[in-house]
């Protein structure tokens, strides 16, 4: 299928997704989160083994699109619901992908790219990368991520992150085991290239199956946090905090919460 908001690149065993959105900081829409399943579809049926997520430009991805923020303050309860379902199978897509998935992380990855960059089986970021779970700033809730994150570096450095929304860089994201290497920005798709080749050398039915044993072993406890984070997801956006926050965002100006 042609794409519109990232391209596909495939190169015999290695297939490389490249956000491409660069004049918008590659930030996720709904149309992207179609693409990238749709992308992830096609590699999975065809011969690629090893897959690299990237961005294109300064960012790996700023998180949600401005014009889809704008939109939920208009959608129905049904639509929250539909829109919180949608990243959630996003998220897990990646997490569970079958054949092995390094990001490359380019620029900042900020509330979804976070997630999106730090679900990978590795992830390699520049020096310059960004990492932060900023959602509470708008009276958001990061309940989707919290899924992953929990289970990937522990209770109290997820509160830590979580209930701080604070940015955090690539060093301090290597020291939590989100990062899997650091590597020199003008490097970074060299790095990717040669972590990929390595991992072609290796059986591709033992990793995938290595891949289903590591997801088989938490699926139905995630499947059930999923579904809770869905609806915790999806009802803030009915609070009042939610719509000061969105607002103050959008106008930007500083929020006057309510608490509500």
């Amino acid at each position: 299928m042609p794409f519109h908001t990232l391209k596909l690149t495939l190169d015999g065993a290695l297939a490389t997704i490249t956000l491409d959105r660069p004049e918008k900081r590659n930030a996720i829409s709904t149309e992207m989160i179609e693409e990238l399943l749709a992308a992830f579809d096609e590699v999975e049926a065809g011969p690629a083994r090893v897959v690299i997520l990237t961005g294109a430009g300064k960012a790996f991805c700023s998180g949600m699109d401005l014009d889809g923020l704008r939109a939920i303050a208009s959608q129905s309860a049904e639509q929250h619901l539909e829109d919180s379902r949608r990243m959630a199978i996003m998220f897990y897509r990646i997490y569970s992908f079958p054949k092995p998935l390094i990001a490359a992380v380019n620029g900042p990855a900020i509330a979804g790219g976070c997630g999106l960059a730090t679900l990978a089986d590795f992830t390699l970021a520049a020096p310059e990368a960004k990492f932060g779970y900023t959602e509470a700033r708008i009276g958001f809730i990061p309940a989707i991520v919290s899924v992953f994150l929990r289970r990937q570096i522990g209770d109290k450095r997820a509160r830590d992150l979580l209930l701080s929304a604070r940015i955090f860089d690539a060093s301090e994201a290597f020291s939590f085991g989100l990062v899997s290497e650091i590597v020199p920005a003008e490097r970074l798709l060299e790095s990717a290239r040669e972590l990929a080749a390595r991992l072609l050398t290796l059986s591709p039915t033992s990793l995938a199956r290595t891949k289903r044993l590591l997801v088989r072993s938490q699926e139905d406890e995630i499947r059930r946090d999923l579904e809770s984070a869905v609806h915790q997801n999806a009802a803030i956006r009915s609070t009042a905090d939610f719509r000061e926050g969105l607002s103050a965002f959008l106008e930007k100006r500083d929020p006057q919460w309510r608490g509500e």
